[in-house]
């Protein structure tokens, strides 16, 4: 190459960055909305404090918290495949649709809890009872010891025992948030909850007859 040849080259490809990025700033210009066009509401305004979508979105980032406590639980107290199955499944479903709550609360600018009682959203607020069952279908301390203790086939009834009442108090919850949420995200999310847990609940009752057991 000559020294000409060399020393236009760095002037070519500062000429091409130039070019490429007029290109950007006219394709910005042709694709950016007027500043006249209206807002797209539900994906900048915050929900309510009060509102359906918070609610649930706190209270069912809870209630699947213990979900996957006491999946993890059961993992490790039972070699049975189908339980240890059913038990991965809520562990990665419910832990990542706790994380998308969660994010949505950060980004509506909302805090992780209330200091009011669970389930006002839902027009009826919750009073602990001092049992560590926060919220209906959760288990209690006792209860979670108890599953702790066991092992093999009493850990396994005991697991779809306190999970089929989990998923029907958690189903009740997300079928009302599906009514009355706000938010595309909270309704669809809430939708598929109560497919997803009522098809659980089946495939449970069917693991607990399996046992000689009734949820």
């Amino acid at each position: 190459m000559t020294p000409a040849a060399r020393a236009s080259r760095p002037m070519v490809l500062a000429g091409g960055a130039v070019l490429l990025l007029a290109l950007g700033l006219v394709v910005l210009m042709l694709v950016r909305p007027s500043s006249s066009a209206p807002a797209a509401v539900s994906s900048t305004a915050a929900p309510a404090e009060a509102s359906a979508d918070v609610g649930f979105a706190r209270d069912m980032a809870v209630h699947h918290q213990q979900a996957v406590e006491m999946s993890f639980i059961v993992r490790d107290r039972t070699s049975d495949v189908a339980v240890r199955r059913l038990a991965y499944d809520i562990i990665n479903t419910q832990a990542n649709q706790r994380g998308m709550m969660l994010g949505w609360l950060e980004v509506w600018g909302r805090a992780k809890s209330s200091p009011g009682p669970p389930m006002a959203w839902m027009g009826h607020g919750v009073t602990a009872r001092g049992d560590g069952a926060l919220m209906p279908g959760m288990a209690t301390d006792a209860e979670l010891d108890a599953l702790r203790a066991a092992k093999g086939r009493d850990a396994e009834v005991r697991f779809l025992k306190l999970m089929t009442a989990h998923h029907r108090a958690g189903a009740d919850m997300a079928q009302a948030a599906a009514a009355s949420a706000g938010t595309d995200e909270i309704r669809n999310l809430a939708s598929g909850m109560v497919l997803g847990q009522q098809s659980e609940i089946a495939l449970m009752a069917d693991m607990l007859k399996e046992r000689g057991a009734t949820a």
